[in-house]
């Protein structure tokens, strides 16, 4: 058994640190630069941007940008600039902001909303949850009015899930649209999302009907099917659950870091020679 034991700790210990040197992307004089480093840095250069998305040759440019780092940092010791008066400075400036961002974050950690709370919010402001009219619907994209007319012909004498089940066949078949491998789904949209001419004609539709005219817009062409419409809703609770405590978080927060503010302005001694300035001009 313990023999086992052993093995299984062996193993573990083994994956562990299979799992580590698989995020390394390099070695420079013992130190490692990981996916996390890389990750780091370009989220810095652009925050919308992620490591892993990068192709191979960008993802290169990074990990080559890091070991140059690396050894400049080492360089920079190697020379003292440790000592150097203005890296002091620097850093002292750095830490100094390091303790507000720290302290703030731990108050900002510290107030806590309950669920209770955010429900009487959701209650209180249901009208400011509201999701706009939406429909369902699903498109046949082609280029010249005959061919549209020709897949409108077909598709009039059916009703229900047979209208349905042809229209995603034909858009599978005939559709130029980029949604044509989908049967020609475009997913839920509000009005305005879509060109002037193809929100009218999908506005006008009622259920699982079609278009009996092709719809013509800058793309070409449309048969234009709807699978559903909804009206006005108030988006349920739970979906703006973590929204709501996100708001109601933040609120509290610049509240009490407000009131401490002006806890310790009235405690401390404070000259504003901005003030003296001005008194001095007039």
């Amino acid at each position: 058994m313990v023999k086992i034991i052993k093995t299984s700790l062996v193993a573990a210990a083994f994956m562990a640190s299979s799992l580590v040197a698989s995020d390394i992307l390099a070695t420079v004089d013992g130190k490692n630069i990981t996916k996390q480093d890389a990750e780091a840095f370009v989220s810095a250069t652009a925050p919308n941007a992620h490591f892993s998305q990068l192709n191979p040759a960008q993802q290169n440019m990074i990990k080559e940008r890091l070991i140059e780092k690396v050894l400049f940092m080492e360089l920079a010791k190697k020379e003292g600039i440790e000592n150097d008066p203005e890296f002091k400075a620097a850093l002292e400036k750095i830490k100094n902001e390091l303790f507000v961002n720290v302290w703030m974050k731990k108050q900002l950690d510290s107030i806590v909303i309950s669920d209770s709370e955010a429900k009487e919010f959701y209650e209180k402001n249901k009208d400011k949850f509201v999701q706009k009219e939406t429909v369902h619907a699903r498109h046949i994209l082609v280029k010249d009015e005959k061919t549209a007319q020709e897949i409108i012909d077909q598709l009039k004498p059916l009703k229900g899930d047979a209208l349905k089940q042809k229209f995603i066949e034909l858009a599978k078949a005939k559709s130029t649209g980029p949604s044509a491998s989908k049967g020609g789904d475009l997913g839920n949209f509000a009005k305005g999302q879509m060109v002037p001419e193809f929100s009218k004609a999908v506005w006008a539709l009622e259920k699982g009907q079609i278009t009996l005219k092709p719809v013509k817009t800058q793309f070409g062409y449309h048969v234009i099917y709807l699978e559903d419409k909804k009206g006005v809703q108030t988006v349920p609770y739970e979906k703006v659950k973590d929204k709501i405590i996100v708001s109601l978080k933040q609120q509290e927060f610049a509240k009490k870091v407000a009131a401490m503010a002006k806890e310790l302005k009235s405690k401390a001694k404070i000259v504003d020679n901005t003030a003296k300035a001005d008194t001095a001009k007039k």
